[in-house]
């Protein structure tokens, strides 16, 4: 569904543009409905679902017994944290302030499209990331498998 990386200027009031290539694609798929969230495996980004894909990830993590760490701070990170948003008139969707801070967003980010849902990342953390290689040591038995 989503793939691809761009770009994106954060205005003032926390609003960022969907790129124009996505409108029609999230217009169609979710009514212009996404969700917003904390990555919870990676520093410095934020989770974009569009909504039914949060309502299956959503049932999926609330499923999880809140009894273990693990699970509790996930559904905290992902389901406490959540918040719905909607393109504007304009295409636009509004960050709320406590995100951009926790991730560290600014002016500067970047969307990538990763299938069923984006990620949003503080343009630092999008650096240091794709800065990063991987070493064999890093490789799984899956990632061997790869034709890349």
């Amino acid at each position: 569904m989503f793939q691809g990386e761009t770009a994106i200027t954060v205005d003032d009031k926390g609003r960022m543009a969907v790129p124009t290539a996505y409108r029609e694609l999230v217009a169609r798929e979710c009514g212009n409905r996404l969700v917003l969230t904390y990555n919870p495996f990676e520093a410095g980004s934020l989770y974009l679902y569009p909504e039914a894909e949060w309502q299956r990830v959503r049932d999926a993590v609330n499923a999880l017994p809140s009894t273990q760490r693990a699970h509790r701070s996930l559904q905290l990170k992902l389901v406490g944290a959540a918040t719905p948003v909607e393109l504007d008139g304009n295409g636009r969707i509004s960050i709320p302030a406590s995100h951009r801070s926790a991730v560290g967003i600014e002016k500067k980010a970047v969307l990538l499209g990763m299938g069923s849902k984006f990620e949003l990342w503080s343009e630092q953390a999008h650096h240091a990331q794709i800065r990063q290689t991987l070493s064999d040591d890093d490789l799984s038995a899956h990632m061997l498998e790869l034709k890349l």
